[in-house]
């Protein structure tokens, strides 16, 4: 098995500690293959042939190309860069009994809580300060790049009940310990050296905790990779690689990663937004077609709404529908829910399985068992704002919203073979 593809995914998914990063970094892989950066403040100029990309609030990429000749219609596949996590709050330091400092955090999504106790962690994101030179608001990347917080458990001794079930209280069970009373004053000024500014500059910051743990291959033959935020970096890691590897000549073909989706995608950036829409339209008018073009490229236009599935549980396979049951390494996983949670239909589903067929790719169905409620993801979301085709897949993987996530070496490959098909 060629394990070229789960490695650059490792390193991707701990070169990428929040959406921002995650951002930047496929930026940085669209520039080095000569895609050109568009600007939502400035005019654009869109060739046939040409090859761009745009950012929104620097968490949200939608890239794209398009062909030499007139097009019948669109490719789309989209993901999100945002994983559960606890952020950090403004005024973040808390003092305790004279002796500790301690971090005041939030939760942003529906995580689980108990695996982020008694990790090493740390802080990552953006500040924003304003440019001396031109008075504009510009961001810098952080990412405190050591092990500088934990969350400590509290000792069995303590809390005779431990192992029979504990409702955890995000206001007092989850604060990270920043340090003892020498911290005092400190975090901020440790954030403000790693972005290379003065404290003062900082006029607002975007800071989450990030599990420091590195990505690990395992398994009796290698064949599992655990990491953070594989739910949903993976998806937008393997989409970009298919984008790049397709041949783009027949279809407009877009590679999309949202962000904001573990918080119900209702943000400027989010699925709920008019990012998606507002690049369609303007690269329909931008190449001097109208209105009614861009509706016919709707109608004959394919999305793929990619975000990870639960694989069937080894300890818990009671979990699963009887007959719709994903292993991790058994190919892509299609989505169904008769509620359109998943907006998947018998012809999205026949599109895509047509696609997996022809490059070869096994293909699963998940469906949450009748008894339970299951999530919800960013297709049916951003069908609201750009109505077409949708099929919701994604990848198996164990311990959704933990902060140390397991899937399959094998299926990462999967999806970068069926979304090089999908953008031929």
């Amino acid at each position: 098995m060629d394990d070229t593809s789960v490695k650059e995914l490792a390193q991707f998914l701990e070169s990428s500690p929040s959406c921002f990063h995650a951002a930047e970094n496929m930026k940085n892989m669209l520039l080095k293959v000569h895609f050109e950066q568009l600007y939502e403040n400035k005019k654009w100029t869109i060739r046939p042939g040409g090859r761009y990309f745009v950012t929104r609030n620097e968490s949200a990429l939608i890239a794209f190309t398009v062909p030499e000749h007139s097009f019948p219609g669109m490719r789309i596949m989209a993901s999100h860069g945002d994983s559960p996590a606890f952020k950090i709050k403004e005024n973040p330091e808390l003092e305790t009994d004279g002796h500790y400092i301690r971090l005041n955090v939030e939760r942003y999504g529906g995580m689980l809580c108990a695996p982020w106790l008694d990790r090493p962690l740390s802080v990552a994101g953006r500040v924003i300060v304003r440019d001396p030179g031109s008075g504009a608001f510009v961001s810098r990347l952080v990412n405190i790049d050591r092990n500088l917080v934990l969350i400590p458990n509290l000792a069995v001794h303590m809390n005779r009940e431990a192992n029979n079930g504990y409702k955890y209280n995000p206001q007092k069970d989850m604060l990270p310990l920043y340090g003892d009373l020498t911290a005092k004053g400190t975090f901020m000024k440790t954030i403000a050296d790693c972005a290379g500014v003065d404290e003062e500059a900082i006029l607002g910051h975007d800071l989450f905790l990030y599990n420091r743990e590195r990505a690990s291959i395992w398994g009796a033959s290698g064949e599992f990779i655990s990491c953070g935020r594989l739910d949903d970096l993976q998806c937008a890691f393997a989409s970009l690689k298919g984008f790049l590897a397709g041949k783009k000549q027949k279809y407009l073909s877009v590679h999309c990663v949202l962000d904001n989706e573990e918080v119900g995608s209702g943000t400027k950036q989010g699925a709920a937004s008019t990012f998606l829409y507002d690049t369609l339209t303007r690269i329909h008018d931008c190449l001097g077609l109208t209105r009614e073009d861009y509706l016919i490229h709707l109608a004959d236009s394919l999305m793929i709404s990619a975000d990870n599935a639960h694989a069937v549980h080894p300890n818990h396979t009671d979990k699963a529908d009887p007959t719709n049951r994903p292993y991790i390494n058994g190919g892509i996983v299609i989505k169904f829910n008769a509620n359109q949670k998943y907006c998947t239909d018998g012809v999205s589903a026949a599109m895509f399985r047509d696609i997996c067929r022809t490059a070869g790719v096994p293909v699963q169905t998940f469906v949450n068992r009748s008894d339970m409620a299951g999530g919800s993801t960013l297709g049916n979301i951003s069908n609201t704002q750009v109505a077409l085709n949708t099929v919701d897949i994604g990848l198996p993987q164990l311990a959704m919203h933990s902060p140390y996530e397991t899937a399959g070496v094998q299926d990462t490959e999967y999806l970068i073979r069926a979304a090089e098909e999908f953008f031929k």
